[in-house]
Parts: structure tokens; sequence; C-alpha cells
């Protein structure tokens, strides 16, 4: 991690990458998997003969939802740590 403590950039041979606002961007990511689970459940139960899965789908992505206060939370605790005066703002709450 470069820079900023909270950054977080790989490297791919000459290229990098930084990715800013680490704990945005995962719950962005999380939101994304959520989505694609519960379309590829409401397609999956156009078939009788793919129900089952699309029912797996449909639990993989509630449980996907429950993620999403997790990293809030994990944010929270982490802001906390670093500086206690930002823990309770939500400006960038998400």
């Amino acid at each position: 991690m470069n820079g900023n403590q909270h950054d977080l950039t790989l490297r791919l041979g000459p290229d990098e990458l930084r990715v800013r606002g680490l704990y945005e961007t995962i719950s962005i990511v999380n939101d994304v998997m959520v989505a694609l689970w519960f379309v590829a459940g409401s397609i999956l139960f156009f078939s009788e003969s793919t129900t089952t899965v699309g029912t797996w789908f449909f639990l993989v992505g509630s449980v996907q939802l429950l993620i999403r206060p997790l990293i809030r939370l994990s944010r929270r605790i982490h802001l906390g740590r670093i500086a206690p005066d930002r823990s309770t703002s939500s400006a960038r709450d998400f």
C-alpha cells in the first residue's frame, strides 16, 4: 500500500492500478455480485429443470446481502481504530 494507508495498489508489470476507498470498492463489487446472482436465479426459474439451481443462486445472493452491512461494520471499526473522531461520521457511508 502506497500513499494513503487506505488505498490498494496492484502492480502488473510496469502498470499500476490504485484502488482508493477500499471498503467502498468492496461494497460496490459485492452489490454487483448480488444483482448477478438474482438475475441468474430469475432466469433459471423460467424452466422447471433449472429451478433448483435458481433457488441456490437466490440463496447465495441472500447471503451476500448479509455481507454488505458486515463490510460497513468493518469499515466503522477500522475508522474507529485509526481516527476515533471519524468513526461516527456517516458522510461517506455507502
